[in-house]
């Protein structure tokens, strides 16, 4: 009963060391004083019979590791939208236009992906010897509160420069300008919001 008991103590150090829940620190409750040889023997005994029958384990040699092939994942080429050819409908000018100006039918259209958005509006252009110039250009510059520095300072609000000194502007739509495109108030406030600096503006006749 005593080598019973001895040997139950061990095996419950054992344990507890291998869950995790113990500590190496502890330790099982001291034997009886009175233990006998016979307890010494048997306890040696059965420790050198675990330990030689304890298979030896031996690390096994490592493979060389083998490279995996990388793949690249293949980029996808954006869809690009065609420039829009032709003529913008319900227009004279080019598609590829954003403003349009028809000097023989005195009209104007904003295009925007190669259709009309806006208009037509009616205008005046350039009187004799004032003749605004067929022609594609780009904007230039704008001035909201701009004033003729040729023409006695005269008002000319919403300007949109494409072309020098031509410009879309709010005036008369009676009388012919010196080279301008004249605007009704709600149309030059239009324009001047919707063209920007580098947009295309198309003049035909």
């Amino acid at each position: 009963m005593r080598i019973r008991h001895a040997l139950l103590g061990a095996a419950t150090v054992v344990a507890l060391t291998a869950c995790g829940t113990g500590t190496a620190s502890e330790q099982p409750d001291a034997a009886p004083a009175t233990t006998t040889s016979t307890t010494t023997s048997a306890t040696t005994s059965a420790t050198t019979s675990a330990t030689t029958s304890a298979p030896q384990t031996t690390a096994e040699p490592t493979s060389p590791t083998t490279p995996q092939p990388t793949t690249t994942r293949p980029t996808t080429a954006r869809p690009t939208t065609p420039a829009p050819v032709g003529n913008a409908k319900g227009t004279p000018c080019a598609a590829t236009a954003d403003a349009c100006i028809d000097l023989s039918a005195n009209k104007s259209w904003l295009i925007a992906d190669g259709k009309a958005v806006y208009g037509p509006v009616p205008i005046t252009h350039g009187r004799r010897g004032w003749e605004t110039p067929p022609g594609t250009f780009k904007v230039g510059w704008k001035n909201r509160h701009h004033r003729s520095s040729i023409f006695d300072n005269a008002p000319m609000p919403y300007s949109v420069f494409f072309n020098g000194g031509i410009a879309f502007h709010e005036g008369s739509l009676t009388e012919e300008s010196h080279g301008c495109i004249h605007l009704s108030p709600a149309a030059a406030a239009t324009y001047f919001a919707e063209l920007r600096v580098g947009s295309v503006v198309q003049v035909v006749r």
